[in-house]
């Protein structure tokens, strides 16, 4: 395919660097580059170039290209210029954009969103939220350290000890994980809260303390996401929430429902009850935030407590986050184009659940 690699315009990152294009040029794909897309990722031209990707300017890619790759999607206006049947791989947010997603499947496109990959043993190298995720956690950890107006770590020194800070990680998933595992190498006492009770060994393993309410819903189908639990137990979860985090230096969460509004974890009464000096950093923000008092893409103070709504930390590590992105989307390409743009095979899950564009009219009779 001759794919083209579209420049971020509120994205730091790139959706294929150098080394990975190589490996997309010997699976035989025609790699094409806007020009500076990678710039803000500190990959030049002439890297692309060198590696024997073409570079050219945005219209060439518009009306050229078999494919286009990206992290943010193109804009209304940008894919009516596109002819029928380009392909265009992006993060379209489907569990949360359903009107995008009802222009997509009423247009002559063939859309496909990374972020919509099944989380199977299969598509574990696809994984960009997976990706991205663990980039997040680690991030916010040395934010709140950076802000943090004291040590992570126990200081011993002839003037005095200096205790561990007291970090409180809110979601136990890719994210929160990494958090635990940075904040713990930092020094820190950490306790972490999940309502899934399968990831309090994994917690636990990396030198944290599992809290736990019980009583919580599972749900072994939502991919290893968290589930809407009852009014019951997200009463007792906040009351147990608000006693721990009132003793906490800092707190991250991470907590997310996909397709859903962020659960409300820390209300407003949690954080005036914090010490002034203490940091939330919200990972959570673009959906609503897990704390009561977030307000996205914007660090705020209040009552002495500095408040972080950054769901976009990865952008924030440019370099090594494309690194990564470019992976999944190589590993994505080389599964779902294995016999060509024409010949996907609409019964693998991978493909039906990415894939959000309007069905062929034979397979669209089979279903």
């Amino acid at each position: 395919m001759k794919i083209g690699i579209l420049k971020e315009s509120q994205d730091a990152r790139v959706a294929m660097i150098p080394a990975v294009a190589t490996k997309m040029i010997n699976l035989e794909h025609e790699l094409f580059l806007e020009k500076g897309a990678g710039a803000q990722a500190f990959y030049a031209d002439e890297e692309y170039d060198a590696v024997g990707v073409k570079v050219v300017d945005r219209a060439t890619l518009f009306s050229d290209m078999e494919a286009l790759i990206s992290i943010t999607p193109l804009d209304a206006e940008d894919r009516s210029k596109l002819k029928p049947g380009t392909i265009l791989i992006s993060l379209f947010n489907p569990r949360g954009n359903a009107e995008l997603v009802e222009e997509l499947r009423q247009s002559d496109l063939r859309p496909f969103s990374l972020d919509a990959i099944p989380r199977i043993t299969i598509a574990q190298a696809m994984d960009v939220l997976s990706s991205m995720a663990s980039l997040a956690g680690y991030k916010a950890v040395l934010m709140a350290a950076n802000e943090l107006p004291g040590y992570f770590p126990m200081l011993m020194t002839a003037a005095g000890t200096i205790p561990p800070a007291k970090v409180l990680i809110l979601g136990a998933g890719v994210a929160g994980l990494q958090a635990i595992a940075t904040a713990r190498r930092l020094g820190a006492t950490v306790e972490a809260f999940d309502v899934r009770s399968a990831v309090k060994e994994e917690v636990q393993s990396l030198g944290a303390k599992f809290v736990e309410v019980e009583g919580a819903t599972e749900d072994k189908g939502a991919g290893g996401y968290a589930v809407e639990q009852s009014e019951e137990y997200q009463r007792r979860q906040k009351e147990l929430i608000h006693e721990r985090a009132a003793r906490a230096d800092v707190i991250i969460t991470t907590a997310n429902i996909p397709g859903r509004q962020a659960p409300l974890l820390i209300e407003q009464r949690t954080v005036e009850a914090m010490r002034p000096g203490s940091i939330i950093v919200d990972l959570a923000a673009a959906t609503g935030g897990n704390c009561a008092v977030t307000e996205n893409d914007k660090t705020i103070v209040f009552d002495g407590v500095k408040v972080i709504g950054n769901s976009n930390l990865p952008a924030e590590m440019p370099r090594d986050a494309s690194l990564l992105y470019s992976n999944n989307m190589l590993n994505f390409v080389k599964y779902v184009f294995e016999n060509g743009p024409d010949n996907l095979d609409y019964s693998k899950e991978i493909v039906s659940k990415t894939f959000l564009g309007k069905l062929p009219e034979t397979v669209a009779s089979e279903q």
